[in-house]
């Protein structure tokens, strides 16, 4: 008896398809990375570039700064004669100290200490617009004239912008944190009124203006006796 072979006699059984796994979705930032990376490489070499830059002149420099006033014309408000003669300057100089402190709190919390140098000038000069009617005398050969002057007077400070400036500051912990965010203008300006408050009165203490009495009365004297006087008397009295 023949033996049947089972290969041929049994069904074929289908053999399964093998499927590739399922791929992975990219995650939505990786596509973005390229793009980010390249903006980051751009602003360094940017901030390279402008720390490099800052060293080269300003006309070469493509981010410098530029400057534009813009501002109008300035108006003439008024005019008036002065009848009053410049003798004297005086230049001076004040370092200003102002201490801010809390009363409950230490220095190194709360508490600012600024160092100002004040720089200015202060003029000194006769009015002549208030000499009286007889201030003037001169005899009648026109050789001895004799005038009476009020005494010198002092301007207000002239205080020196670009000359003056703040040496040192000092903060606490709470008014670095203030100024951070904020700054005061007020503080600046008491540093400017304080300076020329001191100024003017080291000028009144000076002897400003009695130098400028003596070159009034010095000026005086040569301009008369160069118009033929060969007797010159000033006289001034106290400042008012």
């Amino acid at each position: 008896m023949a033996r049947s072979d089972s290969s041929k006699d049994a069904p074929h059984k289908p053999v399964p398809e093998r499927t590739a796994p399922p791929r992975r979705r990219p995650l939505p930032w990786r596509g973005l990375r390229a793009p980010l990376l390249l903006i980051a490489a751009t602003v360094a070499l940017v901030l390279v570039a402008q720390l490099a830059l800052g060293k080269l002149p300003h006309w070469m420099n493509p981010f410098g700064e530029e400057t534009k006033d813009r501002s109008g014309p300035a108006l003439l408000q008024s005019i008036r004669d002065l009848h009053r003669y410049e003798a004297a300057t005086g230049n001076f100089q004040v370092i200003v100290d102002l201490e801010k402190d809390a009363k409950f709190l230490p220095d190194a919390v709360r508490g600012k200490r600024t160092l100002f140098v004040g720089k200015g000038s202060v003029d000194a000069y006769v009015d002549f617009s208030r000499l009286d009617s007889g201030a003037i005398k001169v005899d009648p050969k026109r050789t001895s004239a004799t005038i009476t002057l009020p005494g010198a007077q002092l301007e207000p400070t002239n205080l020196d912008q670009k000359g003056s400036y703040v040496f040192s500051t000092e903060r606490g912990l709470f008014n670095r944190f203030g100024d951070f965010f904020s700054g005061n203008p007020n503080d600046q300006q008491q540093l400017y009124v304080l300076a020329g408050q001191k100024i003017q009165a080291a000028a009144t203490e000076s002897d400003l203006r009695r130098r400028a009495d003596a070159n009034t009365r010095l000026m005086l004297e040569n301009m008369l006796k160069a118009l033929g006087f060969t007797t010159v008397t000033v006289r001034q009295s106290a400042a008012q």
